[in-house]
């Protein structure tokens, strides 16, 4: 089985907010936003030591897009059963991002893992990392799911929101529009996997 997918993170709960601040400010390279409180504890959404898992959107082979919803816990543990029965894992920036996030969050929840994916700086045999193929492993001109898309003449899956905007959505309660752009985004994953195959 071919399992396309997508994350949509938030930061971390509130009760960690001094603390991620705190975390983010030390390791931060973006002198714009050293400062900056807010954008600290935002970024957290970006690193799976603190940040979150709001929803998963994946697509088996040709079937429709769906989502995994609900507590963190759960997402995970419907996840890895997903999971499990994959040969080929596919997504844009896997390997950089979702891949070792999934990981993270899966020890800190205490979830055992159904698979251990090889995160390497090359190649393997069960990931398809749409951003590392497309740049040929060159991370100086990777692009992004978008840019993808307009040089591919592909619909844009960032037609009413992107991921800078997700967690403003989430504070809004606008859980459905996250969803929908998320499995949007697996959908055009899929596209541009099979446009990069020529299948």
């Amino acid at each position: 089985m071919k399992l396309f997918f997508d994350l949509e993170t938030i930061p971390a709960p509130k009760e960690l907010r001094e603390a991620v601040i705190e975390s983010e400010r030390k390791k931060s390279r973006n002198k714009e936003i050293v400062n900056d409180d807010e954008a600290l504890f935002r970024s957290s959404a970006f690193s799976g030591d603190f940040g979150r898992i709001f929803c998963i959107g994946f697509a088996k082979d040709n079937e429709p897009a769906d989502i995994i919803k609900g507590e963190e816990e759960e997402i995970l543990k419907k996840w890895w059963q997903i999971a499990k029965d994959a040969h080929v894992f596919i997504g844009h920036n896997i390997i950089d991002f979702d891949i070792p996030f999934l990981y993270k969050r899966s020890i800190i929840k205490n979830i055992r893992p159904t698979q251990m994916l090889p995160v390497k700086k090359f190649n393997t045999e069960n990931i398809f990392d749409t951003a590392k193929e497309w740049s040929r492993w060159d991370n100086f001109s990777q692009t992004s799911l978008h840019n993808l898309s307009i040089a591919l003449n592909l619909p844009t899956s960032k037609d009413l929101m992107d991921g800078s905007m997700v967690y403003d959505y989430y504070l809004k309660k606008r859980y459905e529009e996250i969803y929908t752009y998320c499995k949007k985004d697996v959908e055009l994953t899929r596209q541009v996997y099979k446009r990069m195959l020529f299948l």
